[in-house]
């Protein structure tokens, strides 16, 4: 893949975003969730911010309080990083680089806030989809007759429903609080872990089908007779000798997986239906973009740059995916 070099520099551009998103609580950006409406709708700019991190004169408890206000309630990987930033960088921001919004939050903080639920939906919501296709098609395609029909005919039922109703159905009963609160309570299930969990439950059943696909033409191969004969089980045969052998298959399809979720993520927050505030994320960012636009005077940044966060992320995907194909394909060499 290395000839390809457009694949090469989607994978480091991808890896830059990966990395700045992990790190995000370590880049001294202002508070994403901090509200100055008297600089609201303000332009790019490389001004630096005249209101501090918090008070220079905070006692510890009044300091703790501020951060919690402008960064929410952080893991303690996020926590032990946003701790270290404020060890090396002191109150120090980075200017508003992207503009701020109608709330006069800083765009640039919100973008890098909102890359880490972005990816995160992406990578998860497919990780689920993995797991779930990648069982379902190897068992149907291994064992193949009456048992493979069964299972086939299961996901063509689940293809005819519509899955997009299904989804805005679903999400639209776990925005309710008391089914919210109920999932945080009884079962300590966050509902941004259900949603992951909904959105990636769509889209394993074109993965069953590839897979499915795969095995059917690798169950007859020599190295599956061998390791029958040596007595290896039907467990051990798809999952230690099968799937690793359609793996190149399985990933360039992720591949193309990642960016599908991701827009589709992206356009249940445009509809109001994924990420809530304060929570933030780049399809919620260009909604609240859209809603700013008005004849009389039309903010570009708000608009501009949350799509081009997303529109560059999901073409360096497309080209990743198709360096992959080109570079796994034996056919290609």
């Amino acid at each position: 893949m290395r000839r390809e070099r457009t694949a090469m520099l989607s994978l480091w551009v991808l890896l830059a975003m990966g990395v700045a998103a992990l790190l995000t609580p370590l880049v001294p950006v202002q508070p994403p969730r901090r509200i100055d409406t008297t600089d609201a709708f303000a332009g790019p700019t490389l001004r630096l911010p005249e209101t501090p991190l918090y008070p220079p004169d905070a006692d510890p408890a009044e300091r703790e309080a501020v951060l919690e206000a402008g960064f929410g309630r952080l893991g303690p990987l996020s926590d032990a990083l946003l701790r270290l930033r404020v060890a090396v960088f002191g109150t120090w921001q980075l200017p508003s680089l992207c503009g701020t919004d109608l709330l006069g939050r800083d765009l640039f903080s919100r973008l890098l806030w909102g890359a880490r639920i972005s990816l995160a939906v992406g990578v998860v919501a497919t990780m689920v989809s993995l797991v779930v296709g990648v069982t379902y098609g190897a068992v149907a395609g291994y064992f193949g007759g009456r048992v493979d029909n069964a299972m086939m005919r299961v996901v063509d039922i689940l293809y005819s429903i519509p899955f997009i109703f299904v989804v805005i159905f679903l999400i639209t009963i776990l925005n309710a609080e008391t089914i919210k609160q109920t999932l945080q309570d009884r079962f300590g299930v966050d509902r941004m872990l259900v949603f992951f969990l909904v959105v990636g439950a769509v889209y394993w059943l074109t993965m069953a089908r590839v897979v499915r696909g795969q095995v059917l033409a690798l169950r007859g191969e020599a190295f599956v007779e061998a390791a029958r004969s040596l007595g290896a089980g039907q467990t051990r045969i798809i999952f230690r000798h099968i799937v690793p052998n359609l793996m190149g298959v399985v990933i360039v399809y992720l591949t193309l997986t990642i960016p599908r979720v991701m827009l589709f993520e992206a356009f249940l927050s445009f509809l109001g239906l994924g990420v809530e505030p304060p929570d933030v994320s780049w399809g919620l960012l260009a909604n609240e973009g859209i809603r700013a636009i008005t004849p009389v005077q039309i903010y570009w940044w708000l608009v501009v740059f949350p799509g081009a966060a997303l529109g560059i992320t999901l073409v360096a995907l497309n080209f990743l995916g198709d360096g992959l194909r080109d570079a796994l394909d034996p056919r290609m060499r």
